[in-house]
Formats: structure tokens, sequence, C-alpha cells
């Protein structure tokens, strides 16, 4: 083992405390503004009485998405697409309940249904590589840490080289969240699904939660810039 690079180490990771500290205190701050306006939004009952489930309907039905189901699911926000069951999953409080922010969860998720339908070419190339970026995410920045530890360089690039493919990940992840939610309050809007006033409560709440994506992929760059940065003053 390389005992002094060991021994460095034990210091405090300067570049960790200037480009990752910043990035996860905003991930932190996105992720409150979400919960917060979706508190907010899940107070207001929308004006037509439409329950998510049926804001997803008449999305998918206005899309001309006819093989998708909708089921219940618990949790709180944890509200997805399936793409490989067909089915898009409400949590309890979007997929019963007449809110605003259910409407504009309900409708964002089966914005991805329609992705999907469509052969939307960024929720395709997303979907694509899954895989490999799961291996990157499990066993990236520990390769690097392990190549820092016994002076081993090439682990150290391999490292760097997997976990960039989470960044890249994160990426195209961002036009399909966004895609997602233009479909969602287009939709809303131009069939009057809610009021103007509704409706500008719906884009809060799909900003802030397009905003924990851009956060999250942030974390990620700086990490990546951090590991580069700690191999270049290693060499």
């Amino acid at each position: 083992m390389n005992w002094s690079t060991f021994g460095n180490m034990l210091y405090l990771d300067w570049y960790y405390i200037v480009l990752v500290v910043p990035m996860i205190i905003i991930s932190f701050i996105a992720q409150a503004s979400v919960k917060s306006n979706y508190r907010k939004f899940s107070r207001i009952a929308n004006s037509r009485g439409l329950t998510g489930a049926m804001a997803a309907e008449k999305l998918l039905s206005h899309y001309g998405v006819n093989n998708v189901r909708i089921e219940p699911v618990a949790g709180v926000l944890s509200d997805h697409y399936d793409p490989r069951s067909n089915v898009i999953r409400l949590s309890e409080g979007v997929y019963n309940a007449q809110s605003v922010s259910a409407v504009c969860i309900a409708c964002h998720e089966a914005g991805h249904a329609t992705q999907h339908a469509e052969g939307y070419t960024p929720i395709k190339i997303r979907d694509s590589i899954i895989p490999v970026c799961n291996i990157g995410s499990r066993f990236g920045i520990p390769l690097a840490l392990l190549g820092y530890v016994f002076g081993i360089e090439p682990l150290i690039t391999i490292g760097i080289v997997l976990y960039s493919l989470v960044f890249f990940f994160q990426l195209i992840t961002l036009p399909v969240e966004f895609n997602a939610s233009s479909r969602a309050l287009s939709f809303i809007s131009e069939t009057g699904l809610l009021s103007e006033d509704e409706h500008k409560g719906a884009k809060k709440v799909l900003k802030a939660a397009a905003m924990t994506y851009v956060a999250a992929a942030a974390t990620t760059l700086a990490n990546i810039l951090r590991l580069i940065l700690r191999m270049r003053r290693r060499s």
C-alpha cells in the first residue's frame, strides 16, 4: 500500500468541500422545494374535482395511448411510470386525490407513458444505457478511491470513466423529465383541466421537481471534477 497516499486521504479533501458540498446543499434545497410545493398545492382542490388517476387517463386518451394501466402505490411522491409493465403507479396522495398537485404529477407520469408510446429518442437512449450506468454508479467511486489508496492510476481512470456514465445518464434524463412536464402543462392548458391560477401552481410543482434532476446532475459532475483534479494533483 502507498501509505503516503493513504495518509494524505486522512486530511480534509478541499476539492470535495469546494466542489461537491455546495452542490449537495443545492440538492437539499431543491428537494425541500419539491416537498414544500407539493404540500402546498396538495391542500388546494382543483375546480373540476378530478383525481390524479382521472387526469392521467384523460392525457393518455388525448395522445391516443390506450394500453397503459393506472394503479395506486404506497408512499409519498413515489409516482412513476414502469415501461416494463406498462403501468403508471400513482402514490396515495395522487391517485384518488383531487388536488392541483395530484393532477399535475399524474399528468407528468402519463407524459412519460406517451414518450414510450411514441418512441421519444432521449427516453430510448436513457433506457438502453441503464444497465451499464448501474455498474458505474455502484463501482465508479469505490474503484477510483482504491486506486488512490494503492497508487494504481489506471484503476483511478477506470473508476472515473465508470462514474462518468452516471453523469451521462442524468444528463439524458433532463430532456426526458422536462419534456414530460411540458406535455403535462400543455395538455392541462389546452384542455382547461385546471384554472389559470391552478395551472400556475401546477407549473411551480413540476418546475421544483425538475430542479432536483438538475441538482443531481450538477452534484455528479462536481464529483467527477473532484476525482480528476485529485488524480492530476497526485500525478
